[in-house]
């Protein structure tokens, strides 16, 4: 990652399990150093399809919410939890 992003406010997304899917995926990827690019292409999804997921913008398939858990090395429900 060429810039270094922030770490994620939960107060940033909706409090819905649509905005929760988003923050724990994004807190991850910040955790794991790791760009929306590097997490696609793991994914062997689109970037702007993880950008967009991220941004509240799309509904997440449950086999795309198993691929991305898959790449981020957590177990797909932990994606729902909400920060505590």
């Amino acid at each position: 990652m060429s810039k270094r992003a922030s770490r994620p406010k939960y107060s940033q997304f909706e409090k819905s399990l649509r905005g929760t899917l988003a923050y724990n995926i994004r807190l991850l990827r910040f955790e794991h150093e790791i760009s929306q690019e590097e997490l696609a292409f793991r994914c062997d999804l689109d970037r702007t399809y993880i950008s967009a997921v991220e941004r509240c913008v799309w509904n997440v398939a449950l086999s795309n919410i198993e691929k991305i858990a898959d790449a981020l090395n957590v177990e797909p429900w932990r994606l729902l939890l909400p920060p505590k």
